[in-house]
């Protein structure tokens, strides 16, 4: 990457948040965007259209307009592994041949779980998902976010492979009114597969004359889930292209689509979709993705802050952060571009939160006061999820307003102890109301945030090789094998395991 690609972004001069304000009267306006029933107010980041405009002829020069037509267009630019990126057409949009095709998956989907609710695989009142990473945060995001009032089945999603996980979900559950579910793209993915073995004696130990007869199995291996021992009546497939942290459009939606109901999982497509439209469509400096990316880049690029903060101010959003962990650093944790060249400067920020108001009496110190320079970004939804008196989310919401407020302002004190400096950058997000086509379109709205800040580091965000290494020694370790250094021999001498 050549420095003078870089060089007008870097030369931006570094104005404080209040002086922009006081600058243009139209600041507010210029940095909102309304789409698919959110809100998004980047005016208290350090964009300017001078910054903006910088931006946009990065992207020219990266080829943001010509890599997102491929990405929609179904073309391989997942060059690492030679394969498209399919998950926008799980929503409909882009390639006809391979929207057809996820259509199809789809109406597969939703006849099994029309037979499901006939009672076809019995009385079931629990549903059991393993899988992990994808295969798990997306669909727990999406049934913690919009079940907590259903009553249509008791979903419990386990990914880690410590037993406690399952046991807890044991003690709860009826082995006879309990369906498993595996998620696993390749059908061989250790921790999903044990914890799937586990449940299968479980339910065969509590005298379920057939539990392989219970079992649904989401993955792009189908022949894998069949030799397992799953009837190929119950294997839901997905698209190769359609990666894991992308993928709850797909098949792995499942758990979701049947504890919320068909109707509210193809509302999550619509509003998603949505999304896909504005990004696709709307040019760069009204474009939500690509003006949070934008801002993303500035701060780790020319600020060289390090993280950035996601607070959801709505209990019901609150696996969200953990979702954002997985999908911005697996996606723009690289340090090798397209063409495989060192990346020479910062990959993506370092994704962290948590939930409002309980972070403001846990890590909020450091963002006011400490010498990180922490971007902040609030989610808030103006629907109240609660039938409590109002006060609680009257405060709730002011709480976040508030605190984006004064993280711009600060105050002066010659205490120094008591000194804000201010000047802290922030965004908000604000839904109407946490409907699933509200949560689609942020989903997707993240997604391409995501794409927009891989292409312009040149990076592919589509792979992931990084995670391959330590389960590979794992896997040589329970074999018997590998060779590790004294510490790690030791530890695992210690541990009674060599």
């Amino acid at each position: 990457m050549a420095d003078n690609d870089w060089s007008a972004i870097e030369a931006l001069p570094a104005i404080k948040l209040e002086q922009l304000f006081a600058d243009d009267p139209d600041r507010l306006a210029r940095f909102s965007v309304d789409v698919a029933e959110l809100h998004f107010d980047f005016s208290k980041t350090h964009l300017t259209p001078d910054a903006v405009t910088a931006f946009e002829a990065l992207a020219k020069t990266r080829d943001l307009a010509g890599r997102r037509d491929r990405l929609f267009a179904d073309e391989p630019i997942n060059t690492s592994e030679n394969r498209p990126v399919e998950h926008v057409m799980e929503r409909g949009e882009g390639n006809p041949e391979a929207v057809a095709r996820a259509r199809g998956y789809h109406d597969r989907m939703r006849s099994l779980i029309d037979a499901i609710e006939a009672g076809a695989l019995g009385p079931i009142r629990h549903v059991l998902h393993t899988g992990i990473g994808g295969s798990a945060l997306g669909p727990n995001l999406l049934v913690d976010a919009l079940g907590r009032e259903a009553d249509r089945y008791d979903v419990a999603v386990v990914s880690n492979v410590d037993g406690m996980a399952l046991e807890d979900v044991f003690a709860r559950f009826d082995p006879a009114a309990t369906l498993l579910v595996v998620a696993s793209k390749t059908f061989t993915t250790t921790e999903t597969m044990l914890n799937a073995d586990s449940t299968v004696a479980w339910m065969t130990e509590h005298g379920v004359e057939d539990p392989y007869g219970r079992v649904i199995a989401l993955t792009a291996a189908p022949d894998k889930a069949i030799e397992w021992g799953v009837d190929e009546t119950r294997v839901l497939p997905f698209a190769e292209g359609v990666g894991g942290r992308y993928s709850l459009w797909s098949s792995i939606g499942f758990p979701a689509a049947l504890a919320l109901g068909w109707d509210a999982f193809e509302e999550l497509l619509e509003g998603a979709a949505e999304m896909d439209r504005h990004f696709r469509l709307t040019a760069l400096h009204e474009n939500a993705p690509a003006l949070a990316g934008f801002a993303d880049l500035y701060y780790t690029q020319v600020r060289r802050a390090e993280t950035r903060a996601t607070f959801a101010y709505d209990e019901r959003l609150k696996l969200l952060p953990s979702y954002l962990q997985q999908l911005e650093m697996e996606s723009n944790g690289k340090g090798v571009k397209l063409d495989g060249t060192p990346l020479d400067r910062p990959s993506c920020q370092i994704t962290w939160g948590g939930v409002g108001t309980d972070a403001q009496h846990a890590v909020f110190q450091l963002l006011h006061q400490g010498t990180h320079l922490v971007p902040v970004e609030f989610v808030a939804v103006i629907e109240a999820g609660d039938t409590l008196a109002p006060e609680h989310h009257k405060l709730l919401l002011l709480n976040a307003f508030a605190q984006g407020a004064a993280l711009m302002k600060g105050r002066h004190s010659d205490d120094g102890a008591r000194n804000y400096l201010g000047d802290r950058p922030s965004s908000t997000i604000l839904l109407d109301d946490l409907t699933p086509r509200a949560l689609g379109a942020l989903i997707a709205f993240y997604e391409h945030r995501v794409f927009t800040v891989g292409t312009l580091l040149q990076i592919n965000s589509f792979d992931q090789f990084g995670v391959e290494l330590g389960k590979e020694m794992a896997k040589a370790a329970a074999k018997g094998g590998g060779e590790f250094d004294v510490s790690t021999t030791d530890l695992i001498a210690r541990a009674g395991l060599g």
